[in-house]
């Protein structure tokens, strides 16, 4: 487990799946959910280099076909520490013979985490040594205590967008796959009230997203806000009942159902060139720390 710190704010991450697994205040009180088996192992997952479910959980890419794991292998692969100090640290997970049977190119993936006062910034660089585009969807999936501790009843939470969402939803089938059907917003201009009923199928899914953060509390009580960039969709989740929400930027999402296609032309997919890279950013703020 590898601890970094700010003055304000302690953070703690596994390399496996460089996973956060806590984000702690002075007084001891952690905002991340803490992975109770009872509801869902997960704490904060790195998602890549699949975001969501594949048709038949397999990729087809240039002629050739892999099983492929719901949300990718990162979360489940060990990363490596490169580079470590107080307040940051920077894991990286590369291709190898293993990861080359179900994703059949080379890649570097390096997530930085960094600390400064009472924000956690979280940057994921995602480079192609390769000779050929790399093909990837990515996303961040951090589960956030609901309630907050120290922010009120849970009834009273909600998500406060920073621009007015008007357009239509997305959700998935029991499979997993993404439906046709558009639904019309839960978002009223930019409140979204959290009730477990919209749960019940699955996740929210906002892929023609307006805003770049959100804030989750309840109001006139501390809360945190979630801001992000390069990641155009978010997914909000949570298991009906369960003490914890998802608040998740993205860079793809799952299969539609209709879709059956080479994984290079599947909505959502980015293409890094060789010798590029793209980078994701996520920044968590807690507004209770003083």
């Amino acid at each position: 487990m590898i601890t970094i710190r700010s003055d304000r704010l302690e953070a703690s991450i596994a390399p496996l799946g460089a996973e956060l697994q806590t984000i702690t205040d002075r007084a001891g009180r952690d905002y991340l959910w803490n992975g109770d088996a009872n509801w869902w192992t997960g704490r904060a997952p790195i998602l890549f280099p699949i975001v969501g479910t594949l048709a038949q959980g397999r990729l087809a890419v240039d002629g050739s076909e892999h099983a492929m794991p719901k949300h990718g292998f990162a979360r489940h692969s060990i990363f490596h520490v490169v580079e470590q100090g107080e307040d940051h640290a920077t894991f990286r997970l590369e291709a190898t013979a293993g990861t080359r049977v179900v994703y059949p190119f080379e890649f570097t993936l390096d997530i930085r985490f960094e600390l400064a006062g009472a924000t956690l910034g979280v940057t994921a660089t995602l480079a192609n040594p390769g000779v050929r585009p790399l093909p990837a969807s990515f996303g961040f999936h951090p589960a956030f205590r609901w309630p907050l501790p120290g922010g009120g009843d849970r009834a009273e939470h909600r998500l406060r967008f920073a621009e007015a969402e008007p357009a239509p939803i997305r959700r998935v089938a029991p499979t997993g796959l993404l439906t046709p059907v558009l639904h019309p917003t839960p978002v009223d201009g930019r409140d979204l009230a959290l009730d477990d009923s919209l749960f019940e199928a699955d996740a929210v899914i906002f892929d023609a997203l307006a805003s770049r953060s959100v804030r989750f509390g309840a109001p006139d009580e501390p809360g945190i806000e979630v801001a992000w960039q390069g990641l155009p969709e978010l997914g909000v989740w949570t298991k009906p009942g369960a003490p914890f929400l998802c608040i998740e930027p993205w860079q793809g999402h799952s299969d539609p159902q209709d879709f059956d296609g080479d994984f290079r032309d599947k909505p959502g997919v980015i293409e890094v060139p060789p010798g590029g890279e793209r980078r994701f950013a996520m920044n968590v703020t807690v507004e209770a720390v003083v």
